[in-house]
Protein backbone atom coordinates (compact mmCIF):
# COMPACT_ATOMS: atom_id res chain seq x y z
CA UNK A 1 0.00 0.00 0.00
CA UNK A 2 1.51 3.07 -0.80
CA UNK A 3 1.91 6.44 1.54
CA UNK A 4 -0.60 8.21 -0.68
CA UNK A 5 -3.45 5.43 -0.31
CA UNK A 6 -2.65 5.50 3.17
CA UNK A 7 -3.45 9.13 3.86
CA UNK A 8 -6.38 8.79 1.55
CA UNK A 9 -7.68 6.19 4.08
CA UNK A 10 -7.12 7.79 7.22
CA UNK A 11 -8.77 11.20 5.67
CA UNK A 12 -12.03 9.15 4.85
CA UNK A 13 -12.11 7.96 8.79
CA UNK A 14 -11.55 11.95 9.77
CA UNK A 15 -15.38 12.29 7.78
CA UNK A 16 -17.00 9.19 8.26
CA UNK A 17 -16.19 8.82 11.73
CA UNK A 18 -18.25 12.41 12.96
CA UNK A 19 -21.13 11.23 10.04
CA UNK A 20 -21.49 7.87 12.19
CA UNK A 21 -21.40 9.33 15.57
CA UNK A 22 -24.23 12.05 14.29
CA UNK A 23 -26.21 8.94 13.28
CA UNK A 24 -25.88 7.21 16.25
CA UNK A 25 -26.98 9.88 18.45
CA UNK A 26 -30.03 10.60 15.94
CA UNK A 27 -31.02 6.52 16.26
CA UNK A 28 -30.59 7.21 20.36
CA UNK A 29 -33.36 10.17 20.00
CA UNK A 30 -35.47 8.23 17.56
CA UNK A 31 -35.57 5.22 20.22
CA UNK A 32 -36.39 7.44 22.93
CA UNK A 33 -39.06 9.18 21.11
CA UNK A 34 -40.45 6.42 20.69
CA UNK A 35 -40.22 4.69 23.64
CA UNK A 36 -42.39 7.36 24.86
CA UNK A 37 -45.30 7.16 22.84
CA UNK A 38 -46.30 5.15 25.74
CA UNK A 39 -44.19 5.79 28.45
CA UNK A 40 -43.45 8.96 30.31
CA UNK A 41 -40.47 10.71 31.01
CA UNK A 42 -39.39 10.72 34.58
CA UNK A 43 -36.06 13.27 33.79
CA UNK A 44 -35.46 15.30 31.21
CA UNK A 45 -31.97 16.68 29.70
CA UNK A 46 -33.30 20.47 30.94
CA UNK A 47 -34.53 19.17 34.54
CA UNK A 48 -31.34 17.14 34.94
CA UNK A 49 -29.20 20.04 34.35
CA UNK A 50 -31.94 22.69 36.34
CA UNK A 51 -31.68 20.29 38.97
CA UNK A 52 -27.00 20.41 38.92
CA UNK A 53 -27.35 24.37 38.90
CA UNK A 54 -29.58 24.21 42.18
CA UNK A 55 -27.27 21.37 43.75
CA UNK A 56 -24.09 23.84 43.51
CA UNK A 57 -25.93 25.58 45.90
CA UNK A 58 -27.65 22.80 47.93
CA UNK A 59 -26.56 19.61 47.97
CA UNK A 60 -30.07 18.03 48.58
CA UNK A 61 -31.57 20.32 46.47
CA UNK A 62 -34.24 18.60 44.06
CA UNK A 63 -36.47 19.82 41.45
CA UNK A 64 -40.48 19.47 41.95
CA UNK A 65 -42.75 17.46 39.14
CA UNK A 66 -45.41 15.27 39.26
CA UNK A 67 -46.87 13.73 36.31
CA UNK A 68 -50.39 14.23 35.41
CA UNK A 69 -52.90 12.95 32.49
CA UNK A 70 -53.37 15.45 29.77
CA UNK A 71 -57.39 14.50 31.08
CA UNK A 72 -56.08 16.18 34.63
CA UNK A 73 -55.28 19.41 33.50
CA UNK A 74 -57.46 22.11 33.06
CA UNK A 75 -58.34 23.25 29.73
CA UNK A 76 -58.04 26.44 30.96
CA UNK A 77 -54.02 25.78 30.76
CA UNK A 78 -53.82 24.50 27.54
CA UNK A 79 -55.83 27.03 25.61
CA UNK A 80 -53.48 29.98 27.75
CA UNK A 81 -50.29 28.05 26.60
CA UNK A 82 -51.80 27.52 23.20
CA UNK A 83 -53.04 31.51 22.51
CA UNK A 84 -49.31 32.63 24.12
CA UNK A 85 -46.83 30.17 22.58
CA UNK A 86 -48.19 28.75 19.65
CA UNK A 87 -51.52 29.65 18.35
CA UNK A 88 -51.17 27.62 15.21
CA UNK A 89 -49.94 24.15 17.31
CA UNK A 90 -53.10 22.28 15.99
CA UNK A 91 -52.44 22.97 12.51
CA UNK A 92 -48.20 22.83 11.46
CA UNK A 93 -46.22 19.63 11.11
CA UNK A 94 -43.65 21.27 14.15
CA UNK A 95 -42.47 24.28 12.83
CA UNK A 96 -44.27 27.56 11.92
CA UNK A 97 -42.25 28.80 9.25
CA UNK A 98 -42.91 32.37 8.80
CA UNK A 99 -42.58 32.49 12.45
CA UNK A 100 -38.96 31.32 12.08
CA UNK A 101 -37.94 33.22 9.22
CA UNK A 102 -39.20 36.72 11.35
CA UNK A 103 -36.94 34.92 14.29
CA UNK A 104 -33.78 34.89 11.74
CA UNK A 105 -33.95 38.10 10.41
CA UNK A 106 -34.44 39.49 14.01
CA UNK A 107 -30.98 37.80 14.99
CA UNK A 108 -29.30 39.01 11.96
CA UNK A 109 -30.30 42.73 12.90
CA UNK A 110 -29.25 41.81 16.79
CA UNK A 111 -25.79 39.69 15.14
CA UNK A 112 -26.62 37.03 17.85
CA UNK A 113 -29.31 34.25 18.54
CA UNK A 114 -31.90 36.11 20.43
CA UNK A 115 -34.90 34.79 19.34
CA UNK A 116 -35.81 31.09 18.36
CA UNK A 117 -39.43 31.33 16.94
CA UNK A 118 -40.07 28.24 18.44
CA UNK A 119 -43.49 25.89 18.49
CA UNK A 120 -44.60 23.83 21.64
CA UNK A 121 -42.90 20.81 19.62
CA UNK A 122 -39.39 22.30 19.23
CA UNK A 123 -39.65 24.18 22.85
CA UNK A 124 -40.26 20.08 23.73
CA UNK A 125 -37.30 18.84 21.42
CA UNK A 126 -35.08 21.30 23.68
CA UNK A 127 -36.59 20.28 26.53
CA UNK A 128 -36.30 16.70 26.19
CA UNK A 129 -32.53 16.47 24.91
CA UNK A 130 -30.68 19.61 24.49
CA UNK A 131 -29.04 22.84 26.50
CA UNK A 132 -30.76 25.95 27.07
CA UNK A 133 -27.81 27.40 24.73
CA UNK A 134 -28.90 29.79 21.68
CA UNK A 135 -27.43 28.54 18.70
CA UNK A 136 -28.03 27.50 14.54
CA UNK A 137 -26.60 24.31 15.27
CA UNK A 138 -28.42 23.55 18.53
CA UNK A 139 -31.20 24.89 16.12
CA UNK A 140 -30.77 22.13 13.60
CA UNK A 141 -30.96 19.47 16.24
CA UNK A 142 -33.64 20.90 17.36
CA UNK A 143 -35.69 20.55 14.14
CA UNK A 144 -34.37 17.25 13.62
CA UNK A 145 -35.84 16.38 16.87
CA UNK A 146 -39.34 18.01 16.36
CA UNK A 147 -40.02 16.41 13.13
CA UNK A 148 -38.85 12.88 14.86
CA UNK A 149 -41.52 13.78 17.63
CA UNK A 150 -43.87 14.88 15.32
CA UNK A 151 -43.80 11.62 13.12
CA UNK A 152 -43.93 9.20 16.13
CA UNK A 153 -47.19 11.14 18.72
CA UNK A 154 -50.40 13.01 17.72
CA UNK A 155 -50.56 16.14 19.06
CA UNK A 156 -52.40 15.67 22.26
CA UNK A 157 -49.86 12.95 23.14
CA UNK A 158 -46.83 16.10 22.70
CA UNK A 159 -49.16 18.53 24.56
CA UNK A 160 -49.60 15.99 26.95
CA UNK A 161 -45.83 15.93 27.59
CA UNK A 162 -44.83 19.38 27.46
CA UNK A 163 -47.18 20.39 30.06
CA UNK A 164 -45.96 17.88 32.13
CA UNK A 165 -41.95 18.58 31.81
CA UNK A 166 -42.01 22.35 30.68
CA UNK A 167 -40.12 24.68 33.21
CA UNK A 168 -42.68 27.02 35.33
CA UNK A 169 -40.07 28.82 37.89
CA UNK A 170 -36.96 28.28 39.89
CA UNK A 171 -36.92 24.26 40.44
CA UNK A 172 -41.01 23.85 39.16
CA UNK A 173 -41.75 21.81 36.03
CA UNK A 174 -44.88 20.87 34.63
CA UNK A 175 -48.90 21.82 35.63
CA UNK A 176 -49.26 19.76 38.41
CA UNK A 177 -45.98 21.68 40.30
CA UNK A 178 -46.49 24.92 38.77
CA UNK A 179 -50.79 24.98 40.28
CA UNK A 180 -49.18 24.18 43.62
CA UNK A 181 -45.97 26.29 43.71
CA UNK A 182 -48.76 29.10 43.17
CA UNK A 183 -51.72 28.72 44.13
CA UNK A 184 -52.26 25.92 46.45
CA UNK A 185 -54.55 23.74 43.60
CA UNK A 186 -54.27 20.90 41.57
CA UNK A 187 -53.17 21.72 37.63
CA UNK A 188 -57.08 20.39 36.84
CA UNK A 189 -58.74 23.21 38.68
CA UNK A 190 -56.59 26.09 37.30
CA UNK A 191 -59.12 28.82 36.48
CA UNK A 192 -58.77 31.03 33.48
CA UNK A 193 -56.53 34.33 35.18
CA UNK A 194 -54.29 31.75 37.02
CA UNK A 195 -53.59 30.00 33.45
CA UNK A 196 -53.37 32.73 31.58
CA UNK A 197 -50.37 33.88 34.22
CA UNK A 198 -48.64 30.57 34.25
CA UNK A 199 -48.66 30.63 30.25
CA UNK A 200 -47.20 34.41 30.35
CA UNK A 201 -44.21 33.12 32.61
CA UNK A 202 -42.97 30.55 30.22
CA UNK A 203 -40.63 32.32 28.31
CA UNK A 204 -38.61 33.36 31.56
CA UNK A 205 -40.31 31.44 34.06
CA UNK A 206 -37.44 31.94 37.04
CA UNK A 207 -37.27 35.72 36.80
CA UNK A 208 -41.16 35.73 37.19
CA UNK A 209 -41.13 33.55 40.04
CA UNK A 210 -39.79 36.38 41.79
CA UNK A 211 -41.16 39.06 40.17
CA UNK A 212 -45.24 37.52 40.32
CA UNK A 213 -46.15 41.30 40.69
CA UNK A 214 -44.54 42.66 37.27
CA UNK A 215 -46.48 44.99 35.31
CA UNK A 216 -46.13 43.38 32.11
CA UNK A 217 -47.19 39.95 33.76
CA UNK A 218 -50.73 41.85 34.59
CA UNK A 219 -50.84 43.24 30.99
CA UNK A 220 -49.67 40.43 29.07
CA UNK A 221 -52.19 37.94 31.13
CA UNK A 222 -55.03 40.16 29.91
CA UNK A 223 -53.85 39.77 26.25
CA UNK A 224 -53.76 36.06 26.78
CA UNK A 225 -57.09 36.05 28.74
CA UNK A 226 -58.65 37.75 25.91
CA UNK A 227 -56.82 35.33 23.33
CA UNK A 228 -58.05 31.71 25.41
CA UNK A 229 -61.20 31.44 23.45
CA UNK A 230 -60.15 31.06 20.18
CA UNK A 231 -57.29 28.58 21.25
CA UNK A 232 -58.01 25.11 19.53
CA UNK A 233 -56.80 22.44 21.54
CA UNK A 234 -56.01 18.70 20.10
Amino acid sequence: MSKSTGKWRWVKWIFIIPILLFLAVQLYFFLQIWWWVDHNPSMTAFMRQQQSALREKNPKANIQQLWVPYNRISNNLKRAIIASEDANFSDHDGVDWEALQKAYEKNNKKKKVVSGGSTITQQLAKNLFLSGSRSYLRKGEELIITFMLESLMDKERIFEIYLNVVEFGTGTFGAEAAARHYYGVSAANLSAMQAAKLAVMLPNPRYFDKHRDSNYLARRTGVILRRMGSADLP
